[in-house]
């Protein structure tokens, strides 16, 4: 079993296609849930970035208003090699919003800038929209169409993505090397990227477990089940006895853990399992218990809306999907083609 590349829910992809050949191949819209209320301290900017991380441009916008870089905020990373549009917010107390002029540069564009009382915080946005297109199709269009209808309809499971691991499962490797004190890593952000791609590795071996055993939308005794939106949990203390039927409807989801210091919050045959599965990597499970990391969840499939497949022709095709925050478009890919980027 290989968390960094698990199994596809509906078996082997039917064919094959290449993916980012140019940033126009992959556009990624922020849905942030609120229009901004018009006034307030906060300057918000929305942004169409092309070839930009999304620190830099935070940290792009500081400098050209002479202010640090900790009073602009976003709610996410959004990719480098794509186009990308994202919210970003920053604090001007007392003063005028800067004008399109100061802030864009060279693929940066500034296409509104409103007022709000609030600043944007990490995962306040509802999710993203993608269009993706991908080249170079190898494959049977009837094929693709029937496991895109079976992927719309039944989901998906929710790994995290290739990308959270690096390069061949690069980041896993230093993160035991780092839990297990063999190297030092004193950059917070790239220490923290080694954690999560450390407590990712464990969560897709849960649902990679689950996958291949057919129970990834199979309720045993002890689920806790999540929302789609990821926002909150049903504990198994406080069931209502419709839970099979909302998982089958997709208004509910199973989870898995997020590994970390405390008890499971899965009882029964669910915790039994879940602690079987980890037993598999009880050194990494203990490390990063160490930390003080507390036990969450996260639900464990992940169904595209507003899923539509097109032809641009014979070797093209173009997806246009919305997906919850925190979760991988490159997910939803794996399960249709292999995909060379």
């Amino acid at each position: 079993m290989n968390p960094v590349n698990p199994p596809r829910l509906f078996g082997d992809a039917p064919g094959r296609a290449t993916f980012k050949s140019c940033p126009e191949d992959f556009e990624v819209e922020e849905i942030l849930g609120f229009e901004p209320s018009g006034e307030g301290e906060h300057c918000f900017l929305w942004v169409e970035k092309t070839g930009e991380n999304t620190n830099d441009v935070a940290r792009h916008f500081a400098d050209q208003l002479g202010i640090r870089k900790r009073l602009v905020s976003h709610c996410g990373l959004k990719d480098k090699e794509a186009v990308t549009r994202q919210w970003f917010s920053i604090h001007l107390p007392g003063q005028e919003s800067p004008g399109v002029d100061e802030l864009e540069t060279d693929g940066i564009r500034i296409l509104k800038i409103a007022r709000n009382r609030r600043k944007l915080h990490r995962g306040s946005h509802d999710g993203n929209r993608f269009t993706i297109r991908l080249r170079d199709c190898e494959c049977s269009r009837p094929e693709v169409e029937a496991r895109w209808e079976k992927m719309i309809a039944q989901g998906v499971p929710n790994y995290f993505g290739p990308q959270r691991f690096g390069r061949g499962g690069n980041n896993v490797r230093q993160a035991r090397d780092l839990l297990s004190g063999e190297i030092e890593v004193r950059d917070r952000l790239v220490r923290g990227l080694l954690i999560s791609a450390a407590r990712s590795y464990l969560f897709n071996l849960v649902v990679a477990t689950r996958v291949q055993e057919g129970t990834l939308t199979t309720p045993l005794d002890g689920e806790v089940f999540g929302f789609p939106n990821n926002r909150s949990l049903v504990l198994p203390h406080n069931l209502h006895g419709d839970e099979v039927a909302r998982v089958a409807s997709g208004t509910l989801e199973l989870t898995a853990p997020l590994w970390g210091q405390g008890e499971l919050q899965s009882v029964n045959e669910v915790k039994r399992l879940e602690q079987e599965i980890i037993s598999q990597e009880s050194e990494l499970a203990t490390d990063l218990e160490k930390l003080s990391l507390r036990q969450e969840r996260r639900v464990i499939r992940l169904t595209p809306e507003e899923g539509t497949l097109t032809w641009e022709n014979e070797a093209e095709l173009r997806l246009n999907f919305d997906l919850p925050k925190g979760t991988y478009a490159t997910t939803v890919l794996r399960e249709l083609l292999d995909i060379g980027e």
